[in-house]
């Protein structure tokens, strides 16, 4: 399993109803810091994060992928949407 499947099946625990992870990592290769780990866009739509604030958002998330971080995830950029949000 690569790193955006282990992203993809660790957030299914979100049960998304859409999930987008690009991989940003060729952008940032070797820039200062950065200890090897990948950089990534992640959008996820789910009804778990209705009438939540964006900061419980993340850490759902972030609670989710908490071993990958930093080693195998240097970077993640989260945009996180309920289904109900406003457009």
């Amino acid at each position: 399993m690569n790193l955006i499947e282990t992203i993809q099946h660790r957030l299914a625990s979100l049960q998304p109803v859409s999930l987008e992870i690009q991989d940003d990592s060729a952008l940032h290769a070797g820039h200062a810091g950065n200890t090897g780990g990948g950089h990534f866009t992640l959008k996820i739509v789910s009804s778990q994060f209705s009438q939540k604030s964006q900061i419980i958002r993340h850490r759902l998330i972030y609670q989710a992928l908490t071993d990958l971080i930093p080693q195998q995830i240097h970077a993640l950029s989260i945009l996180a949407i309920s289904p109900d949000d406003p457009t």
